[in-house]
């Protein structure tokens, strides 16, 4: 039965310091870090750590945030060790899931995330409907301008270029190229 330490920061300009402090005043057998964000899945030494730990092993992180991304992740990770038999411990929080007081505190903080995270979605979705309002446009601004249609057909027509330089010159792609040549005029106008 092993203590398996976990401990992560966002960027590489953070420092695990405060972590590594917490977990080192307790006898853990092995320590994972990693300086990786916490939205990506793919943090590779959290799944060593999750791959390392057996049934009857306890993680323990010095916050909730440090491990799962999301409710959503958080409840994943935990259904995970709870079907290998693998218990978290939560220093900041005085999280253990070892007892039901610590499961139920657990569940109750991944509802509050999820709420929180619902919260903030809902201002993003009004903050970005008041923007399109007021006549702001998201997205990449379009490759294909008329004045840029008109330049490709000019460089094709009348200076025959090929495609490739064409491509060169512009920084434009194939089919960005060829999607500028079969633009009708008045496409290209309005």
């Amino acid at each position: 039965m092993a203590l398996v330490g976990y401990a992560r920061v966002s960027t590489l300009g953070q420092s695990l310091d405060v972590q590594l402090e917490k977990l080192n005043g307790l006898p853990v057998d092995k320590l994972f870090e990693e300086k990786r964000t916490g939205v990506d899945a793919q943090r590779p030494a959290l799944k060593q750590c999750l791959e390392y730990l057996r049934e009857g092993d306890t993680l323990v992180v010095s916050r909730i945030d440090r491990l799962a991304r999301s409710a959503e992740d958080l409840l994943r990770i935990v259904r995970e060790f709870d079907g290998k038999g693998v218990t978290l411990k939560v220093l900041d929080q005085s999280i253990d899931t070892r007892d039901a007081a610590g499961k139920a505190f657990l569940g109750m903080l991944a509802v509050f995330a999820e709420f929180e995270t619902n919260i903030r979605k809902e201002r993003q979705m009004d903050g970005i409907a008041q923007a399109k309002a007021k006549g702001t446009k998201f997205g990449r601004k379009p490759a294909l301008t008329p004045e840029v249609v008109s330049s490709i057909r000019t460089m094709r027509e009348e200076e025959e270029r090929t495609v490739p330089e064409i491509m060169a010159k512009t920084g434009l792609s194939k089919a960005t190229v060829y999607r500028a040549l079969s633009t009708k005029s008045e496409d290209a106008e309005g």
